[in-house]
């Protein structure tokens, strides 16, 4: 069955076959100058030989005739060589040889000699034909083709003025708002602009001026990109995506001439989508850059203010960003009429951490024995983003081990693996391997008999990451406010491995580092931001500033004065101490129960709730010990 062909599509300027035919031709001078420079040889064959044979023939009197040429003798001989050839050439010596003309004479040897050859006009205009065709070459390149504007050709100056963003994103597969999970209120609050952009004139015979700037906000990986993705998938518009960097180049202009551009193609194909990622990296407060009102960033934000305020009521474009750090961002950006809809995509809860892993496990084979309600109820604070990333480092923990399926082990795996790191192989020797079990037993003991704090998870000695070992606690659900006796109960519980190595050992070591540093960190917190002292009272006395989303400290300058700071350390050593007191008193009422957890601890390196239990648990039968097989 003959199938139809299809049309090729017709060659544009700046293509590489008009690359390659220019190339041939720039070959094909060079070869032909080669050829023009070359000296012409007589006609017949001619062999090669050294000078000094060239010599002997003529003395013997083989010779009939030779010419002289610039650098070379070319001896006509009286009769053929055996191979035929009848004439012999041979290279001059630099200096003239006194004695070749004499020679010549003696053996009355018909002589012609050849005037030099002047060098071809071609070889003098060669390098500056050369760079008249590189230049026209890499113009072409630039331009996009002879002919075709500053918009024409691939890889052009017209792609790199308007940029990547000057043209639709073809989206692989459809994406819709199913497979954006954990995030209905934002799909809610975003929902509406789906019949916008599908009937725009409904809303416009109403009177009605739906939003033209949507600001997502949110931690990394919360879906900010797939949700922009999603909105265009349901609403079956053209999606132009962009990044905020890509506006941003060494040349002065470029960024404000992509903004225009970018613009200018989605209003002709409206209704359509714009979408900025990373809009901090461009939307900064201005007047803080070295540049000044001149900085490149500052133009770029200057033409992307203009582009809103240019939307009529009647254009269906509407223009998405997304950042993580709404702090940072331009007044004027979220003012009315530009993106003042703000959209908060948060860290999702435990529900919503269920139905992301509906969507990620499509296609992977899980074990019967998976709890996916379990692996959300222990995944506190992870993204959707982190959540895919947990399924894969479990796939590849199973196929690792070859397994055919992914079982709880390798969740649990997974997860410790991303909170944690990779387990490190280290020669811990046995003492310091003891004093770890009773740092990690202290921790586990008090977390098990504190009131208030977070249920305990598991214990490990095994080292990961940048830590030794580990003390896993879940909470029970997901909290939005900490109150007083659960923030005391962390702190005992930090301060407890501490208290653990200065009873069962008699001395501390460099081990509780990091506990010491978030305790601190938590205390002055309790005292300078949330209040908890009765002294100081609910007063801000911090020296720092959270981020919104990462919950980075951001150094503020300080507005109290040192007789204040004086006592905000006192109200936070009192917090530390009292806590360190009260993991003392509760070390030393449990002593036996923890020798227990130690000794068990050294013996299996890990100990899930039930293991810790029966050690912690007077009504609790104890398991006997067993070595750790993995």
């Amino acid at each position: 069955m003959n199938t139809p062909k299809t049309p090729m599509p017709p060659q544009q300027p700046g293509k590489p076959g008009q690359d390659q035919m220019l190339w041939l031709f720039v070959l094909g001078l060079v070869a032909l100058t080669f050829l023009l420079t070359q000296q012409p040889t007589t006609p017949g064959a001619t062999v090669t030989a050294p000078y000094s044979e060239v010599k002997t023939l003529i003395r013997n009197g083989d010779v009939r005739e030779v010419t002289l040429e610039e650098r070379a003798i070319v001896a006509t001989l009286q009769d053929q060589r055996a191979d035929g050839a009848s004439r012999v050439r041979a290279i001059t010596p630099a200096q003239p040889d006194p004695a070749l003309v004499p020679l010549l004479e003696n053996m009355n040897i018909t002589v012609t000699a050849e005037a030099p050859r002047a060098p071809s006009t071609l070889i003098w205009f060669l390098p500056w034909i050369l760079i008249i065709a590189f230049y026209f070459w890499l113009s072409r390149r630039m331009m996009g083709g002879i002919g075709g504007g500053m918009g024409g050709g691939l890889g052009g100056m017209g792609d790199f003025l308007s940029g990547r963003a000057s043209k639709p994103t073809k989206l692989t597969s459809k994406v819709t708002f199913a497979d954006v999970a954990g995030q209905d209120e934002a799909k809610r609050e975003v929902s509406e602009l789906v019949e916008f952009l599908r009937d725009p004139d409904r809303f416009q015979r109403v009177g009605a001026t739906v939003p033209h700037g949507v600001l997502l906000m949110g931690p990394p990986g919360t879906g900010k990109t797939l949700l922009a993705r999603a909105l265009a998938g349901e609403a079956g518009v053209p999606f132009f995506s962009t990044s905020g960097s890509e506006f941003v180049e060494m040349f002065v202009g470029v960024g404000a001439g992509r903004v225009r551009k970018m613009f200018e193609a989605a209003r002709k194909q409206a209704p359509a989508i714009i979408f900025i990622d990373e809009l901090d990296s461009i939307g900064r407060t201005r007047g803080t850059g070295l540049g000044g009102g001149h900085d490149e960033r500052e133009q770029t934000l200057n033409q992307i203010l203009a582009e809103l305020d240019g939307f009529s009521a009647r254009e269906a474009v509407v223009v998405l960003a997304a950042t993580n750090r709404p702090d940072v961002l331009d007044p004027a950006l979220l003012r009315p009429g530009r993106f003042d809809r703000h959209v908060t995509l948060s860290l999702p809860d435990k529900d919503a951490r269920r139905a992301i892993l509906n969507v990620h496990i499509k296609g992977l084979p899980l074990h019967r024995d998976v709890d996916l309600d379990q692996v959300a109820a222990g995944t506190p604070g992870f993204s959707g983003a982190d959540l895919k990333n947990l399924l894969n480092e479990a796939a590849i923990t199973a196929a690792r081990r070859r397994g055919g399926d992914i079982t709880p082990a390798d969740l649990d795996e997974a997860r410790d693996k991303v909170m944690m790191g990779t387990v490190r192989t280290l020669a811990i020797q046995p003492d310091e391997r003891h004093r770890l079990a009773v740092h990690e037993a202290g921790h586990t003991a008090a977390a098990f008999y504190a009131p208030g704090g977070d249920p305990i998870y598991k214990v490990t000695i095994i080292p990961r990451g940048r830590s030794l070992g580990s003390t896993h606690m879940l909470p029970a659900h997901d909290r939005h406010t900490l109150s007083e006796a659960y923030l005391r109960a962390q702190l005992v519980t930090l301060l407890a491995g501490r208290a653990a190595e200065k009873l069962l050992l008699g001395s501390v070591s460099s081990g509780a580092d990091d506990d010491i540093r978030r305790a601190t960190a938590l205390a002055r917190s309790m005292v300078a931001r949330w209040g908890m002292d009765a002294e100081i009272g609910p007063v801000d006395l911090r020296e720092s500033e959270d981020h919104p989303f990462l919950g980075q400290q951001i150094a503020q300058p300080r507005s109290f004065s040192d007789e204040t700071a004086t006592r905000v350390d006192q109200a936070v050593m009192a917090l530390l101490h009292d806590a360190e007191t009260k993991a003392v008193a509760l070390i030393e009422e449990h002593r036996d129960e923890i020798s227990c957890l130690v000794a068990r601890l050294e013996a299996e390196e890990t100990l899930d709730l039930t293991a810790i239990r029966a050690c912690l648990d007077p009504d609790t039968t104890i398991l006997p010990i067993s070595r750790n097989r993995t």
